[in-house]
């Protein structure tokens, strides 16, 4: 089945009651059964749902994968990938990564008895070094929040299987019509289902797609008995989004290649950061295992100050100045500030953060209109 096909069509069918083509929103918080213990599948609404239901299984047929499950924000499916681990275990994981995963490792589960180790994925040399034989699970972003790193997700699943090690890749930037992790032999796909997937900035979600139907049984009784779960209208919400997911992500592509390249020909500008371009170091690997290039990029200024980083924040009217990412409307980001603060400065900048670089999250309005709208803010 072609893209385009699968994610109209994935997960829904029509309603057997009414015919509806559009799946209902069940929102219940329990199931009358016709005695103890015999039901029609559904008991109580944070174990089972059939509007979540319905979107798990598209889920796993826009992932190319056999199980889907959805939580209640991506950091609460992160959450859960974690909770597969006891004291002792440890993690690798990218260097450059999104703060709250960041916070999420360190603040909670490093107080937990886990280690984790952060390394430049870019050389899947460094995770081979980093590797013990306590490592559990190696965690990848790619392309990466906020410096659009790009990490060879097939080389790092052949780690992984040689240190039994699970392979866990946030697959938010990218979503399912760039990138497919589980073709490449990851054993879980994650997603902030808030970004692309819902598509306009009106749910807050988490997805995880994987194939090992033991893998499946204890992450699902993870979401059960943790209840990170999300609500019937949140569900409906990203099975529209998922209807319209190819349609944005060409708009998305489109867009992100004339910016990229208006922000780099631009002579206020130092260095743009977008794996679209034929120089950049993962251009090579982006091109073998993505679709695409997206619209996600970052960029900093000649005038490399925060003073002069915050006038253009501040001086954009298309551009909203606000945290996310992925969805219809376009928006403007400071890492430092906003989406990496949880990150300690010294780690950011070791990184390559710097306290001046700025995220845009290209849209799907006029690339004109963006455009100009970023020249008046970087002129002006």
């Amino acid at each position: 089945m072609k893209l385009a096909t699968k994610f109209i069509h994935a997960g829904t069918e029509p309603d057997p009651s009414t015919g509806a083509i559009m799946t209902p929103i069940y929102q219940t918080s329990t199931y009358v059964q016709e005695a103890p213990g015999k039901n029609k599948g559904y008991e109580y609404a944070r174990s089972q749902n059939p509007t979540r239901h319905a979107l798990e299984e598209a889920l796993a047929v826009i992932e190319n994968g056999k199980h889907g499950l959805a939580f209640s924000s991506g950091v609460a499916a992160t959450d859960a990938v974690l909770k597969l681990l006891v004291p002792g275990d440890e993690v690798v994981a990218g260097n450059d990564m999104y703060g709250g995963t960041y916070r999420l490792f360190t603040k909670i589960y490093e107080k937990a008895g886990i280690k984790f180790s952060f390394v430049d994925m870019t050389d899947t040399a460094n995770i081979s070094k980093a590797i013990t034989p306590k490592t559990k699970l190696i965690w990848v972003e790619t392309p990466t929040n906020p410096l659009l790193n790009v990490t060879d997700i097939a080389a790092v699943v052949a780690i992984g299987k040689a240190a039994k090690a699970l392979v866990c890749v946030d697959n938010t930037f990218a979503s399912p019509y760039l990138q497919n992790p589980l073709d490449l032999g990851a054993d879980i796909v994650l997603h902030s289902a808030t970004k692309y997937l819902g598509g306009h900035s009106d749910v807050i979600q988490g997805a995880l797609v994987m194939n090992d139907d033991s893998l499946r049984e204890q992450l699902y009784f993870i979401q059960k008995s943790c209840g990170a779960v999300p609500g019937p209208m949140d569900c409906f919400l990203v099975l529209r989004g998922i209807k319209t997911l190819h349609v944005r992500m060409q708009r998305h592509c489109e867009n992100g290649i004339r910016i990229a390249n208006f922000l780099r020909n631009h002579s206020k500008v130092g260095k743009v950061y977008w794996c679209g371009f034929e120089d950049h170091p993962g251009y090579a690997i982006a091109s073998k295992q993505m679709r695409g290039f997206g619209g996600m990029m970052s960029f900093t200024l000649k005038d490399d100050s925060v003073a002069t980083a915050t006038k253009v924040l501040s001086s954009t009217k298309l551009f909203s100045l606000a945290e996310s990412l992925g969805g219809v409307e376009s928006l403007i980001n400071h890492p430092a500030s906003m989406t990496h603060a949880s990150i300690p400065r010294e780690e950011r900048v070791k990184n390559g953060l710097s306290d001046s670089l700025i995220r845009l999250s290209v849209g799907i309005e006029d690339a004109d209109d963006l455009i100009e709208d970023l020249r008046q803010a970087i002129e002006g």
